[in-house]
């Protein structure tokens, strides 16, 4: 780890322009971690591809800016901001957001990285300034406040402990917190559980199915599913719901990476309103690859999908139609769709989930969650700071 917390030289913050501007950008994050053992580099090319236009569908409702941080010639911290138009039409509550922020121990760098995002987003007419969310909360957003004792699943965030303590110094306050949890499938289902799934089982109105991955209704069902989650999720903080973009491109990545037993739709007098969509945990997958697809790297991670497996899974997605939230029946139909794909799982040889992430707020999710007999394992966190 990088340790400059008594630094007097300057610091110089630069957008990110050139290619050897974006280099550094990418790089980063392999200085600031270098030698500790539970972060895992991301694949290069894929977090290339996040921050392009022409790649990331993002870009077609929101704009950014970027920026290293260099002393003496050298990048000791990143930063990125974002103005998002959908979420101001929405929320209507002039908020932008920062994200990607990555630094050495030194709140200099990260006092200067922030001031540098909080410019750009008051001259965009920002007031209020949430973060981190790299780039929205539907890619991986909050920092790691608790949990430092493992490594990361796929798709969420890490960081060093010192993070938390510069960005508060640099006047930002907790605004919510994001909670992981984890189950065993090796153990038994909770009897309560249990008597749930059953209850919903003996109801002929209620039906579970897998996915259908077919090529001829793989995209119709991926749109399925984000219409359940747009309606069920609706309501929960900071909540936008995905472009028909933002679909298609997360369709193109199903496709590759999940099996049909991943995913259990629940339907209800033949509608569907309710599923759970859990993956192959690729961290453990590309954590010797140091980043790298090539020349091996495809390989590798194809090896180790569909021959070696992976031991756990993460479980990002999951809703109910908001009309049956509150009820027993949603309860049931929650618990019916984790269960599927948990036995699926189990079957084969990923008996370990994490439920990621979960407002810390959202009551009835977290009841669903206690009744699986899950542990909450992480804490993530995102800070707020008005701008005046």
């Amino acid at each position: 780890m990088l340790n400059v917390t008594k630094e007097t030289r300057p610091v110089d913050i630069r957008q990110v322009k050139t290619r050897k501007d974006w280099r550094d950008f990418h790089a980063l994050p392999y200085r600031v971690y270098r030698n500790d053992p539970h972060w895992i580099p991301p694949l290069l090319l894929e977090r290339k591809f996040h921050f392009q236009a022409k790649h990331n569908p993002f870009f077609q409702h929101a704009k950014a800016e970027f920026w290293t941080a260099y002393r003496d010639g050298v990048p000791v911290g990143r930063i990125t901001a974002q103005i998002d138009q959908l979420h101001l039409d929405r929320h209507r509550d002039a908020t932008g957001h920062f994200g990607f922020i990555e630094a050495v121990d030194d709140p200099a760098v990260f006092g200067q990285l922030l001031a540098a995002a909080e410019s750009w987003a008051r001259v965009g007419g920002i007031r209020r300034i949430v973060g981190p969310v790299s780039f929205s909360l539907w890619d991986q957003p909050g920092l790691l406040v608790d949990g430092f004792d493992a490594s990361p699943s796929v798709m969420m965030n890490y960081n060093h402990r010192y993070f938390e303590r510069h960005i508060t110094a640099a006047g930002y306050s907790p605004v919510q917190d994001l909670l992981t949890y984890e189950y065993d499938g090796r153990l038994p289902f909770p009897d309560r559980a249990i008597r749930l799934v059953e209850w919903g089982r003996k109801r002929a109105s209620i039906t579970v199915r897998p996915i259908r991955k077919d090529s001829k209704n793989i995209n119709q069902e991926i749109a399925l599913l984000l219409d359940i989650i747009n309606d069920a999720w609706s309501d929960n903080w900071g909540f936008v719901p995905m472009t028909k973009a933002e679909i298609a491109d997360l369709a193109t990545v199903f496709r590759i990476l999940l099996r049909p037993g991943d995913v259990a739709i629940a339907e209800y007098n033949g509608a569907p309103v309710a599923f759970a969509l859990i993956m192959p945990n690729l961290n453990e997958v590309i954590r010797d690859l140091g980043g790298k697809l090539f020349p091996f790297g495809w390989a590798k991670i194809l090896w180790r999908l569909k021959i070696r497996k992976p031991f756990t899974a993460r479980m990002p997605l999951m809703g109910v139609r908001k009309a049956l939230q509150s009820s027993p029946l949603g309860a049931a139909l929650a618990l019916m769709v984790i269960q599927e794909t948990r036995i699926f799982n189990i079957e084969n040889g990923t008996p370990i989930g994490e439920l990621s992430w979960i407002l810390d707020q959202n009551e009835g999710v977290k009841n669903v969650i206690d009744l699986v007999g899950a542990a909450q394992k992480k804490r993530y966190r995102l800070f707020e700071k008005p701008l005046g």
